[in-house]
């Protein structure tokens, strides 16, 4: 594992449960501010049955950005953790939003 990984992998670990980060965010956290995409990139990539808590990354507007079925699956993740999420996957980030520390 690179470190660019190993350092996004930590990060998305410590997000706590109710709370949802950026991908923009724990780019930054680890280190690597201005490599959003590579995370969502990275994060796509999680084997099946990932303990890691993928679904609470989210995109700077506010947004889960996955669609259809993907999109459903993080939406109810995010619901059982007690996170509003609307029907179209918006989350208020000044409510839930980790800041990290």
């Amino acid at each position: 594992m690179d470190d660019f990984t190993a350092q996004i992998y930590s990060q998305v670990h410590q997000i706590p449960q109710g709370k949802v980060s950026t991908y923009g965010d724990i780019a930054k956290f680890a280190g690597f501010p201005g490599y959003a995409r590579q995370v969502g990139k990275l994060l796509g990539k999680l084997p099946e049955g990932s303990s890691l808590p993928w679904h609470r990354v989210i995109n700077a507007k506010g947004e889960i950005s996955l669609t259809g079925n993907d999109l459903e699956r993080q939406r109810s993740k995010l619901i059982a953790e007690g996170i509003e999420v609307s029907d179209v996957g918006r989350i208020r980030l000044g409510r839930y939003r980790w800041d990290g520390l």
